[in-house]
């Protein structure tokens, strides 16, 4: 395949996987579909989520390089190895980005929820209860292995399956992300040593 169709290709698988990304992680801030905890986010949702992983760096860092890289593939003044070389940059940048988005999901994945924890004690109380010791909360392994923990969770409904779901697929979007974008250096490299193949 020509070096610069490669980059058109590339360009454009990107946009619907930064798309969805930004679209997790807004809904991260509405758990159990409701606007309260984005009025009380200190105490109703976890940092992870915050981060805005998913619009800022697996959304917009790699979407708005997705533009310029396609840009580079389409015949015109950018079509050339300056473009090219420019686009491994580019590439690289959206690699950042999707790596972001991806530590700040597994990090959400790994941390748990916020939500209304009930405890054996009988206690209740907003806590994000699986980043405690896991012999407080007597498990033995995270609380992703014991599903039975996820209903002590009871305030947002559901919250913990809500969480996994879209963490996930931020998760898996940004790894697609990263390897499309590798790849996009490397033929970044062949188009700046090679040209682009398109006819004059």
């Amino acid at each position: 395949m020509c070096t610069g169709n490669c980059s058109k290709f590339i360009g454009a698988a990107l946009y619907p996987f930064s798309g969805l990304c930004i679209l997790c992680n807004i809904l991260l801030l509405f758990p159990d579909w409701k606007l309260e905890a984005v009025q009380d986010p200190s105490e109703k949702l976890t940092a992870e989520v915050l981060y805005l992983g998913g619009v800022f760096g697996s959304g917009l860092m790699v979407l708005l390089s997705a533009i310029a890289i396609q840009c580079v593939g389409r015949r015109g003044k950018c079509n050339n190895r300056c473009g090219m070389f420019a686009s491994i940059f580019l590439a690289g940048v959206a690699v950042c980005g999707s790596v972001y988005g991806f530590a700040t999901s597994l990090l959400g994945l790994v941390n748990g929820p916020q939500c209304y924890y009930k405890f054996l004690s009988g206690n209740q109380r907003w806590t994000a209860p699986f980043k405690m010791d896991l012999e407080y909360l007597e498990l033995k392994r995270s609380y992703l292995f014991h599903k039975e923990v996820w209903t002590r969770c009871t305030l947002p409904a559901g919250v913990v399956e809500f969480n996994i779901i879209l963490f996930s697929t931020i998760m898996v979007a940004s790894a697609i992300q990263i390897v499309l974008c590798l790849i996009q250096m490397i033929n970044g490299l062949f188009g700046c040593l090679c040209g682009t193949c398109q006819k004059r």
